[in-house]
């Protein structure tokens, strides 16, 4: 209450996302880190007693009581490692010799920062497969509803309702891909001393390379990598923050532009996002319902997206082996980076559950401009009755420009057609006109188009992904 807390967390990310940066699983994986390199150490012949790996796997959680003799000794030694080697100690004694040896700081802080983008995108990726899902089934339902296609956010051609939500699926699935590729590149810092020469492990294994190489290798394999980055600096290269948080934030950009499109089409009565039956839009005026989903969307997307810069930056200015900028940027910007996204799916997906659609709505702008672009069916039917084409072209443009001036000088309805049907020349297409003018006959292929991608592209992409006990999301705020 008396000191800053980020929205990030305290607002709107998720349990498990917060608890993956917090404090404790962070020191508790630092504690697993120092754990499985004295195991490794063990097997590859350094003296080390079965008690002393007892004693640190029994204590892997830190209490109340830890934390505060570790944040006293940082005060003190200015140094959190060091501190929290100490501390581990102090519960471990049979270990307090051997923990972090051999090891720098980097070997504890960069590893946990590796194994958090892993385990941070395996937190996301399902939820990324969850809005697909919802979406897809929506695009589903929606396949064959004409609706209205805007290009500049002019009226254009038809589409339908469900073909619109496949351009958003697309980018998802994109955003998937990309993910998924970022997860499975990522690669263990490993045991690489204080500028990455392994010097320090050469000398406790008297100068025998293969066992340094060996040791590596099983620390990476006990913490599930599937190798570690052949060679580094003191840190692993900063550019690994760059490559996973740029897809994050590329999916920053998908989840605006849907939310952006929502906005639009909720201003037009076509959609709407979710609204609670006891919701309030606005304090002033009662009868507002602002898309605040959407919104939120789109000012947490942009955060995301400049998030990214900051990755770009801090890999960019790494002097030589490693300068230690970088730490107090990456304690920001990591963390924010993965809740914002994390906040962004569960808020995409509360979307994608309630979602409301208006036909009637959509049918009545349908009717206000499709008159205009059935002109050219109207002039093929009047030609295939054996009317001469210039002859009706001309008709047709003089009653358009008349319709078009009721509309935009007037404000009233689009009465092109009222118009054709009282002008005798076109008598010969009268009964035509209800079959020329079926929204469904200008959507093209979309429908199918709905059905085609769904079937090759969604369902492949989500097949890996148990959602079948997924539960809707829920937002606190």
């Amino acid at each position: 209450m008396d000191s800053y807390q980020t929205p990030l967390s305290s607002r709107y990310a998720s349990k498990e996302m917060s608890k993956l940066f917090s404090s404790g699983t962070r020191f508790g994986t630092w504690r697993q880190l120092w754990l499985n390199l004295a195991i490794a150490e063990k097997e590859l012949g350094l003296p080390i007693s079965d008690a002393a790996i007892e004693q640190m796997r029994a204590n892997l959680e830190l209490d109340e009581a830890q934390m505060k003799v570790a944040a006293e000794e940082e005060k003190k030694r200015r140094h959190d490692v060091m501190a929290h080697v100490h501390t581990f100690g102090t519960v471990a004694p049979e270990a307090a010799g051997i923990i972090h040896l051999g090891a720098t700081s980097c070997y504890v802080t960069d590893n946990a920062d590796l194994i958090f983008l892993r385990d941070g995108l395996s937190i996301l990726l399902p939820k990324l497969a969850t809005v697909i899902s919802r979406l897809s089934a929506f695009a589903t339902q929606y396949r064959d509803l004409p609706t209205l296609g805007f290009t500049h956010f002019q009226p254009a051609q038809l589409t339908t309702v469900g073909k619109r939500a496949t351009l958003w699926i697309q980018e998802l699935l994109w955003d998937l891909r990309n993910l998924e590729r970022a997860r499975a590149d990522l690669g263990f810092r490993g045991v690489k001393g204080t500028t990455g020469t392994q010097a320090s492990f050469l000398a406790l294994f008297d100068g025998d390379h293969d066992k340094v190489e060996a040791l590596d290798a099983r620390v990476t394999e006990l913490f599930g990598f599937p190798y570690a980055y052949p060679v580094t600096g003191q840190t692993y290269s900063r550019k690994i923050d760059a490559d996973v948080l740029g897809p994050l934030s590329s999916l920053g950009a998908t989840v605006h532009k849907i939310a952006t499109d929502i906005r639009l089409l909720a201003n037009l009565k076509e959609i709407e996002e979710p609204f609670e039956k006891d919701q309030i839009g606005s304090s002033a005026m009662a009868y507002k319902r602002n898309p605040m989903r959407c919104e939120r969307a789109c000012s947490l997307a942009r955060h995301l997206m400049v998030i990214y810069q900051n990755t770009l930056m801090t890999a960019s200015v790494q002097w030589l082996e490693r300068t230690l900028d970088d730490s107090a940027n990456r304690r920001v910007t990591i963390p924010e980076a993965y809740l914002t996204a994390d906040i962004l799916l569960s808020t995409l997906q509360n979307i994608s559950e309630g979602l409301v659609v208006y036909p009637s709505v959509i049918a009545r702008r349908i009717s206000q401009e499709l008159p205009f672009m059935a002109t050219e069916n109207i002039i093929m039917a009047v030609v295939k009755a054996g009317g001469d084409r210039q002859e009706c072209h001309e008709k047709i443009r003089v009653l358009s420009h008349q319709a078009a001036a009721v509309v935009k000088e007037q404000g009233g309805e689009n009465d092109l057609i009222e118009r054709v049907k009282k002008d005798a020349y076109f008598e010969g297409i009268w009964q035509q006109l209800d079959s020329l003018l079926d929204p469904n006959t200008f959507v093209g292929r979309a429908p199918q188009q709905v059905d085609r991608f769904v079937k090759d592209w969604v369902e492949p992409a989500l097949a890996k992904y148990d959602l079948t006990n997924v539960k809707a999301a829920e937002l606190s705020v």
